[in-house]
């Protein structure tokens, strides 16, 4: 077994939820600016549950001290007080990925190169929230630098899977994703490259949305043309939810030129539409190109009869497009993009040992990488947009799994057979989420049901939209949800 990862012991059954927790994030902004439930309460519930949940999932990491985060939940009550609200997140307890800089936080990014490393600043996304009110109690985990779907470093080990805890919670936003299945946060931020806030969303059975490109900043970052894939955005219980932390998130940020103009407050408004005639494009496997898990496309199939109840028609579909192409396409500008952020830790032999091998492999890639290659994956990048683009005309949406796989064992780095079929690469078992991310697009990924072996493990499916349609899919994923009560499904972990 690898070092780096242990098991966590088994599970027992825990307390009730203490009742500030149980409160829906919308309905948490409304109780404390209404005065009925002080920011310090909230602090006092939440690092208890806290230390009675967390050692069994691992997913907030480099914990504050309590005293200063209670001084700061006061300092909210008496902001309150006078009158004076910092936005919708005021009180609100949250850990920002491990993966960008938080100021006066540690920021490992996963790696033991910067283990214990304390920065100075806000990535642009944290500034926000801690404008709106949040207070930082610390960090949830994240693979070294993201990469990968599996939540395990050897800085703070495995991140546990909030419905089984001896499962992964997918990565790279698997902190972030348990934190929120199990009441440790009431939202959380994420960023998604590979999946990184859907494949955890999935594994956790909550919500995890890729906002299209430009709607939220990504950065700070010394490259702010060329880096179209990685974005950050919102996780959490319900839709609403999740819209509310994406109007703190969203927004043109001059710092990065190609984020949009936009009015946010729209994410926090009311999501109820009639759905009647909606078409929904189903991809399933794309034909039998992806290798699933037995167990998986049939569990998501079945989740598709609650778009049916909501009024829509569903049909499936494939985009006209080579997929083996668009799969190389992708390595070869995410391997682009890896070493242009991390060759300078490979340039040194002492550093490039600590780095993990799935790191090494993408920036050996990267480097080998020709203008001509780069020209070609983009070129192709470009016609699987336009394929997608050509479905849009056919259909409002597009649906397919958010996962190829349950959550699997602990120990495991990442599968190497899905299926029956060996997976290539280390990240190949998640290709179903490159589709959005290749074509710059917005998609939520929703719960579609437990399963697997012991009938317990999460899976859930991507809501796919046209370019910029960040609102019409949130809408979409709402009224599925109202249809299908996921929202309301716990973790036993949660079951006193």
């Amino acid at each position: 077994m690898p070092s780096e990862i242990t098991p966590h012991p088994p599970t027992h059954p825990q307390p009730v939820l203490p009742a500030p927790l149980a409160l829906d994030a919308v309905a948490l902004s409304q109780a404390i600016h209404r005065r009925e439930l002080s920011c310090v309460e909230l602090m006092q519930a939440t690092l208890g549950h806290i230390e009675r949940l967390n050692p069994q999932v691992n997913a907030i990491v480099a914990a504050l001290e309590p005293e200063g985060l209670l001084a700061q939940a006061r300092e909210r009550d008496e902001q309150l007080g006078r009158g004076q609200s910092l936005g919708v997140l005021h009180g609100f307890p949250q850990a920002p990925k491990d993966i960008a800089p938080a100021a006066g936080l540690i920021t490992t990014r996963g790696s033991p190169l910067f283990k214990g490393q304390r920065t100075r600043t806000d990535a642009q996304v944290f500034a926000r929230m801690r404008d709106a009110g949040a207070v930082f109690i610390g960090r949830t985990n994240s693979p070294e630098f993201g990469l990968g779907g599996h939540t395990y470093n050897s800085v703070y080990g495995a991140t546990g899977g909030a419905f089984d805890p001896t499962r992964s919670a997918g990565g790279s936003s698997g902190g972030a994703a348990a934190a929120v299945a199990l009441h440790l946060l009431p939202v959380a931020d994420g960023s998604d490259m590979m999946g990184s806030l859907r494949t955890p969303a999935a594994f956790n059975h909550v919500f995890g949305f890729r906002p299209s490109f430009g709607c939220v900043p990504q950065g700070p970052a010394d490259e702010v043309f060329f880096q179209q894939f990685g974005v950050s955005g919102p996780m959490a219980r319900n839709v609403p939810d999740l819209g509310l932390l994406l109007s703190v998130q969203a927004g043109f940020d001059a710092r990065q030129p190609l984020t949009r103009q936009q009015d946010a407050s729209v994410y926090a408004g009311p999501l109820g539409r009639d759905f009647k005639g909606t078409r929904i494009g189903w991809l399933g496997d794309l034909g039998g190109h992806l290798a699933t898990e037995p167990g998986v496309l049939p569990l998501c199939e079945q989740a598709l009869r609650h778009f049916e109840a909501v009024g829509c028609t569903v049909e499936p579909v494939l985009p006209q497009a080579d997929f083996e192409r668009v799969w190389q396409a992708w390595l070869d500008l995410r391997s682009f993009t890896v070493a242009g952020n991390y060759a300078l830790l490979y340039d040194d032999p002492l550093r490039r040992a600590q780095l993990k091998p799935e790191a090494v492999w993408e920036i050996e890639r990267g480097l080998a990488l020709t203008g001509p290659q780069l020209f070609r994956a983009s070129a192709v990048r470009s016609a699987w947009y336009q394929a997608l683009r050509a479905l849009f005309e056919r259909f409002d949406y597009l649906v397919l799994p958010s996962a190829q796989v349950f959550p699997f064992e602990l120990a495991q780095h990442w599968p190497a057979q899905v299926g029956g079929r060996a997976m290539d690469t280390y990240h190949r078992w998640m290709e179903v989420v490159i589709a959005a991310t290749m074509g710059g697009l917005p998609a939520l990924s929703v719960p579609a049901g437990l399963g697997g072996p012991q009938g317990r493990s999460p899976v859930g499916l991507q809501i796919i939209g046209p370019a910029q349609a960040d609102w019409a899919v949130l809408q979409m994923g709402h009224a599925y949800d109202q249809a299908g009560g996921f929202s309301k499904v716990r973790s036993p972990l949660l079951v006193g």
